[in-house]
């Protein structure tokens, strides 16, 4: 009876170790150990990551950080991080926390438009990415893969088509310019190539004069009718006189891109200088500024007319008074001129 009592003892007491021990691991393991209001967090893990990186991200989000140091290490996840943005939800246990840190890189969507420098350019992606603005700067730049792939450091800003697109957080500088010029080959496609070479335009040239259009009317639907007006021109030998294009020779020659002028002068119109299209034939040997799609799409697609001329239509915020002769523009460009004279416009 004695032994019996014995070996009951110890059952239970193994019974009462075994619920203890159950209960540990459930509690360290299958618990939810968030921390946060939020229903979701985030959590960046560099290219060059370590454990005390993600560790030091994790204390403020997590209820118990040593409890999930365990399972991290149990799991093996401590010598093998991956770089990425992963997606901490709320009540998630330290089993669910691993897993997601260890297989669910999110895509995130990047944008961009309307940059003039491949410089603000490479600024604008850092901010999304891992990648920072140097790095991305030297490749995007980088004179050999320009050439080899049809661009120069005049062009360049064309390789880059303004739209969303996804990439991964930890995406690197030649991950993301590579990308882009897949996307470039696949926006200028089949169609849009033979529309270009209708119009006796290369991709470059397309580009070239949509920035021109883009900067000349911020109005999408005006834009085809502005393209128009500029092929026009083209067509019968004209000079494009376009201020935006003499602003952007402005600023390339001081190095200022952040200057501001609101009023082109009549001694601006003697800078020397390729861009300046009141001096020189032709369509500049870069792209003004990054066009959008739309202003793209409104120079292979022009409204056809026989305007040859445009101004400021001070009545009609946004838009032009278009011409067909030097006479009615002369006549329309008065109101405009009374109207930034009024305005105080010096510059």
């Amino acid at each position: 009876m004695y032994i019996k009592r014995i070996l009951l003892t110890i059952v239970l007491a193994g019974i009462v170790a075994a619920g203890i021990f159950s209960y540990y691991v459930y509690k360290t393991v299958f618990l939810p150990n968030t921390g946060f209001d939020n229903e979701i967090a985030f959590v960046l893990v560099s290219s060059d990551r370590s454990y005390q990186e993600v560790r030091q991200q994790l204390v403020p989000l997590l209820k118990n950080i040593e409890s999930f140091d365990k399972v991290a290490q149990k799991k093996g996840y401590i010598a093998n991080v991956k770089p990425g943005k992963y997606a901490i939800k709320k009540g998630m246990n330290n089993n669910d926390i691993v897993n997601s840190l260890r297989s669910k890189n999110i895509p995130i969507q990047i944008s961009f438009n309307n940059q003039e420098t491949l410089a603000n350019l490479a600024g604008r992606i850092a901010e999304q990415i891992e990648a920072d603005s140097i790095s991305l700067l030297q490749k995007i730049t980088d004179e050999t893969f320009l050439v080899q792939n049809g661009f120069n450091t005049e062009n360049g800003l064309n390789l880059f088509i303004p739209n969303t697109y996804e990439f991964y957080w930890n995406s690197s500088a030649e991950t993301f310019r590579d990308r882009m010029l897949t996307e470039y080959n696949r926006f200028w496609n089949e169609q849009r190539l033979k529309k270009a070479s209708q119009l006796g335009l290369s991709p470059h040239q397309v580009m070239n004069l949509a920035a021109i259009v883009q900067k000349e009317t911020a109005r999408v639907d005006e834009r085809p009718r502005v393209a128009g007006v500029y092929l026009n021109r083209l067509r019968v030998g004209m000079l494009l006189q376009a201020d935006p294009t003499v602003i952007f020779a402005i600023k390339k020659q001081t190095g200022d891109f952040d200057t501001v002028i609101k009023r082109v002068l009549f001694k601006d119109l003697e800078i020397d200088s390729p861009y300046n299209t009141y001096k020189y034939p032709g369509i500049p040997p870069g792209p003004i500024a990054m066009p959008d799609i739309s202003s793209i799409e409104a120079v292979l697609n022009p409204e056809k007319h026989d305007y040859f001329y445009f101004v400021a239509d001070v009545s009609n915020p946004g838009y032009h008074l278009f011409a067909k002769s030097l006479a009615q523009h002369n006549r329309n460009r008065q109101q405009y001129i009374n109207w930034i004279n009024k305005q105080g416009i010096n510059r």
